[in-house]
C-alpha cells in the first residue's frame, strides 16, 4: 500500500517512506529469486542480509532517488550480490545525487570516483547521439519485450558495449523500469495544448519532438523535477511511472496526468529505461565466470525491477485519483501527428553519426519485423539512413 505523504517529498526522499513491510518483503524474495533464476540456478537461496565478501567492493550509484520503490529494489539486488557471486564480488548501493549528479555519473565512474552506475540510459543523449537510441524515443518501440528484441536478437547490446567501452566504461545491460508520464499545473486534452508549455524532459530527441509542437522544453535531473514544479518554473514534466511520482510527492504539485489514448499510454517514452553499468578498469578486475554471471544477474535483475514497479503502480494509481489527480488521454489524431512530428527527429539524430545511424537501423529493423509491425517501408521511404 502507498501511504499519502504526512511529510514534504524532500523529507521522505532521505528516509524509506510509503512502502509496506510485505512489499519490502515481496522486493527481496523476487530479487534474490529471479537473479538466482537468471543464474541458471547458481544460487537457489534467497538473499541473507549478513554474508560477507570475501573478495572485490564496486560501489555503485543511481538515478533512483532515496524513499522510492524504485530505490528499494536497487538496494536489495545490490545487497544480494555478495551471496549470488559466493562473496567474489559486493555491491555497495547510493542513491542519486549521493556521490556524483546524474549529469556527470558517466565521469565518476569512469575516473574511479566509482565503480558502477545505474542510470537512466536516456541522459547518455547529452554525450553521444546514439544515446537517444539506447532508450525509449518517440513513437519508437512500445513495449519492454521489443526491447528485448533489439538488444538481444537484433545486435543492440553489441553495439552499445562498443559505445561504452569508447568511454571507458562497459555496458552490462539494460533494466525496464516502466512507462513516463507527464504531470502537469494546466490541463492538456490535446498536443495542441503543449504550445508554449514549459515542460521538462530528458533532453536529446525526446525535447525536440515536444519543441516541434511548440513546448518550451527544459532539461532538468530527477532531483530537481518537484521543486521546479513546486515553485512555478515550469508547467509541466516528464518523469518516470506512477509509484515513484507518487512517493515524490508530484500529486501535490500538479493537478493532472497526460497519457496517450489506450492503444499508445505513452507516446514520448514507452519504455523508459536504465542500465547497470561499470568502469572498464573495474569490469575487467572480474573473472570470465563472474563476468557471464554478473550479466546473467542484470538480466535477472531487469525482471525483478520492472515487474516490482509494476506491482506497486497498482495501487499507485488508486492513490493519485483519491489524491485529486485527472487522467487525461490524448487522441488517436495526437498518436498520428505525433508519429508525423517523430519520424524525419529519428533520421535527424540518427545521420548525427556513424554509431547512432548503425544502432539506429536495428529499431527500423524490429518495427518492421512482422511480430512488431509498426512501421512499412512506404512509411520511410522518402529519408535515407547514412551508415
Amino acid at each position: 500500500m502507498i501511504h499519502h505523504p504526512k511529510t514534504p517529498p524532500r523529507a521522505h526522499r532521505e528516509a524509506v517512506d510509503g512502502v509496506t513491510e510485505a512489499r519490502r518483503d515481496f522486493i527481496k524474495t523476487l530479487a534474490a529469486g529471479s537473479a538466482a533464476v537468471a543464474a541458471a540456478g547458481t544460487i537457489a537461496a534467497p538473499h541473507v542480509a549478513s554474508a560477507q565478501a570475501e573478495g572485490l567492493n564496486f560501489r555503485i550509484q543511481s538515478s533512483w532517488q532515496p524513499g522510492t520503490t524504485g530505490y528499494e529494489i536497487f538496494e536489495n539486488w545490490c545487497g544480494s550480490i555478495v551471496e549470488l557471486t559466493d562473496g567474489e564480488l559486493a555491491l555497495s548501493p547510493f542513491p542519486a545525487g549521493a556521490v556524483s549528479g546524474d549529469f556527470q555519473l558517466f565521469d565518476a565512474v569512469r575516473n574511479g570516483v566509482l565503480e558502477g552506475m545505474n542510470l537512466f540510459t536516456v541522459y547518455w543523449a547529452g554525450r553521444m547521439p546514439a544515446g537517444v537510441f539506447l532508450s525509449s524515443f518517440p513513437m519508437g518501440l512500445n513495449h519492454p519485450h521489443q526491447w528485448d528484441m533489439m538488444f538481444w536478437s537484433y545486435g543492440g547490446t553489441e553495439i552499445a558495449r562498443e559505445l561504452y567501452e569508447r568511454n571507458g566504461l562497459y555496458f552490462v545491460g539494460h533494466v525496464h523500469h516502466d512507462m513516463n508520464l507527464i504531470h502537469s499545473k494546466v490541463p492538456i486534452n490535446s498536443l495542441a495544448d503543449f504550445e508554449g508549455l514549459k515542460l521538462r524532459v530528458p533532453g536529446g530527441i525526446v525535447a525536440d519532438c515536444f519543441a516541434a509542437i511548440g513546448a518550451r522544453t527544459t532539461l532538468l535531473p530527477g532531483s530537481e523535477v518537484y521543486p521546479a514544479l513546486e515553485r512555478g518554473v515550469i508547467d509541466a514534466a516528464d518523469y518516470t511511472g506512477p509509484a515513484v511520482n507518487y512517493e515524490l510527492g508530484f500529486h501535490q504539485v500538479t493537478d493532472v496526468v497526460v497519457m496517450g489514448p489506450p492503444s499508445t499510454p505513452c507516446l514520448h517514452q514507452p519504455v523508459d529505461l536504465m542500465d547497470i553499468s561499470f568502469s572498464l578498469r573495474a569490469w575487467n578486475r572480474l573473472s570470465d565466470r563472474l563476468k557471464d554471471l554478473m550479466e546473467d544477474l542484470v538480466k535477472g535483475y531487469s525482471v525483478t525491477h520492472y515487474t516490482a514497479i509494476q506491482e506497486a503502480n497498482k495501487t499507485a494509481w488508486q492513490a493519485l485519483t483519491e489524491a485529486g489527480t485527472t487522467i487525461t488521454r490524448l487522441s488517436e489524431e495526437d498518436v498520428t501527428r505525433f508519429r508525423q512530428v517523430a519520424i524525419p527527429l529519428w533520421f535527424d539524430w540518427a545521420n548525427r553519426d556513424p554509431s547512432a545511424a548503425r544502432l539506429f537501423e536495428r529499431h527500423l529493423q524490429v518495427m518492421q519485423d512482422p511480430t512488431v509491425a509498426y512501421i512499412t517501408p512506404e512509411d520511410i521511404a522518402e529519408y535515407e539512413l547514412n551508415l
